[in-house]
């Protein structure tokens, strides 16, 4: 194989682990949700076998299967390391009453700026509740979510994107141990209230502990293009490419012109809409309008994949639309792996994400001796 093109459609579960009870989630089925609304048109997805990874029946026309998680979590971070072969055996720590003092304290004194809020929080709703205040008196309004994240908002005329993401690579420094969160984020915004955020987002992560499936790629002389928080998820580690977008349209069409380029190596895509905009927001019809848009753009662009391409479409974790809560829940996500050169095949369900890094090397051709255990030769 030539190029594989990897998409993530964040947040996609196909069905809740046998774990799921632990995290709060027994019963989450994100892509059940989808079906139930009656509102999903994906005849590209369910013939490549995507109602299949739910449920066991119905027709695939490729390599076709389902993956849980191993690691300890159901996060961005979390997912996307297990995907390229870091395997986490604890979680991200998370802050449901706020950050302790002595992490507040300390960021304080090394950026030298009051803080605000300090308390999970919608970032929509942050900015419009603590916006007005932060202007007043320059405090940084410091907030988090369910997820293992220190958000950091600041409007634009009290604080430049470029000084917001010094005082996050700041914080990134501090957050260490047992405070590691898995990513720093800046949430830059501006205008007058009720405000609005602005495209100059930038997350800062934890660089993965080990070589991933991207580092051996590059190791091996090929390209890794990174579309979206690709590379921000990797601390843009065995990347040679990295075009961000802010929404799943950019991000499709960021694939199109790397398809049209004549390289080889790995594409490799979040589309961030399904997790950010429908899932947190529990947004049954828009998330499955996000999806069929996705199947849409899916059914112009395999007609022209050559017998050297190949498309992997999965996710990262779950974010049910009709689940409780707002938070990501905890499932297992769907394996479609399509060219015009490979075989059907149900590889049925795989122990852990990092199956699909492993077969992505070796589809590749590219060694690999790290977590995972290939389903293609």
């Amino acid at each position: 194989m030539k190029r594989v093109f990897w998409i993530v459609a964040d947040s996609l579960g196909v069905g809740a682990l046998p774990d799921a009870a632990a995290f709060g989630d027994a019963g989450a089925n994100t892509l059940g949700s989808l079906r139930k609304s009656g509102a999903l048109r994906v005849p590209c997805l369910e013939r490549l076998g995507l109602f299949r990874t739910s449920d066991g029946t119905g027709p695939f026309s490729c390599v076709c299967g389902k993956a849980a998680e191993a690691s300890k979590g159901k996060d961005t971070v979390t997912g996307h390391w297990e995907m390229c072969g870091v395997i986490s055996p604890k979680p991200f720590p998370v802050y449901p009453d706020g950050f302790p003092p002595e992490v507040i304290d300390a960021f304080r004194e090394r950026v030298g700026r009051g803080v605000l809020c300090n308390r999970p929080y919608s970032g929509t709703e942050v900015i419009r509740d603590y916006g007005e205040e932060h202007l007043r008196t320059g405090k940084l309004i410091v907030y988090t979510s369910a997820d293992s994240v220190f958000q950091i908002a600041a409007h634009t005329q009290v604080v430049s994107e470029q000084e917001l993401y010094s005082i996050c690579r700041a914080a990134r420094e501090l957050l260490q141990g047992e405070h590691a969160v898995g990513r720093v984020i800046a949430r830059p915004f501006c205008g007058e209230w009720p405000f609005t955020r602005t495209a100059g987002r930038h997350d800062f992560p934890l660089p993965p502990p080990t070589e991933t499936v991207l580092d051996a790629i590059c190791g091996a002389g090929q390209k890794v293009v990174a579309v979206g928080k690709i590379g921000d998820v990797f601390s843009m580690r065995g990347i040679t490419e990295h075009i961000p977008t802010q929404n799943n349209g950019e991000g499709m069409r960021a694939v199109e012109r790397v398809f049209a380029q004549d390289f080889r190596g790995l594409c490799y895509v979040n589309l961030v809409d399904f997790d950010m905009l429908y899932g947190h927001r529990r947004d049954t019809a828009g998330y499955a309008a996000a999806l069929n848009a996705l199947d849409a753009f899916l059914r112009e662009l395999l007609p022209r994949f050559g017998d050297g391409d190949a498309l992997l479409l999965t996710g990262d974790h779950g974010c049910d639309p009709g689940f409780s809560g707002t938070d990501h829940t905890r499932e297992y996500v769907p394996i479609l792996l399509w060219s015009p050169s490979l075989s059907t095949k149900d590889v049925g369900t795989r122990k852990t994400f990092a199956d699909m890094g492993a077969s992505v090397a070796a589809l590749l051709s590219v060694p690999w001796r790290g977590a995972g255990t290939a389903f293609i030769e």
